[in-house]
């Protein structure tokens, strides 16, 4: 499972111009779903991209995580991000989950952010979505949990 995060001042997905899912100042979750993923990856994902501390503290280092500042987190499906990339010109999704299990996993990890973190906002799996944001830094980071199998 893979998850790029994007530390932002506010961010939002919109699919057939109806918002679907908006946070002012947070996480912007880009996640995907391999094969052989399942719920404890979920988790340690989860778990991680709560906790990864990339948000200043008093002193303008990056020690606060989004559990620290309560910020919002808006999670946002991307089956290309497991795309294979290093051969040739064209990317191969081989490695991705199939589209019923991606589904699966994405609702189950949002099903868990929402239950021990507030705000949690969503895109729309498989729609074709549109995501506006505004970085923060520009701070951004590939997060990359092996299945647990």
């Amino acid at each position: 499972m893979k998850g790029l995060i994007q530390r932002v001042r506010h961010a939002r997905v919109t699919v057939n111009g109806e918002i679907t899912g908006q946070i002012e100042g947070g996480i912007l979750l880009l996640l995907g779903v391999e094969k052989g993923d399942d719920e404890a990856t979920a988790d340690k994902l989860l778990q991680k991209v709560l906790k990864y501390r990339i948000f200043a503290d008093a002193d303008d280092k990056m020690n606060l995580s989004l559990a620290d500042t309560g910020g919002g987190l808006l999670v946002v499906s991307q089956f290309t991000l497991v795309a294979d990339t290093r051969k040739g010109l064209r990317p191969s999704f081989s490695s991705g989950a199939t589209p019923a299990e991606g589904e699966r996993l994405y609702d189950y990890f949002v099903k868990q952010a929402k239950l021990i973190h507030t705000p949690v906002a969503t895109g729309r799996f498989a729609a074709d979505m549109k995501v506006e944001l505004l970085n923060d830094g520009p701070v951004t980071f590939l997060l990359e949990m092996p299945p647990a199998g």
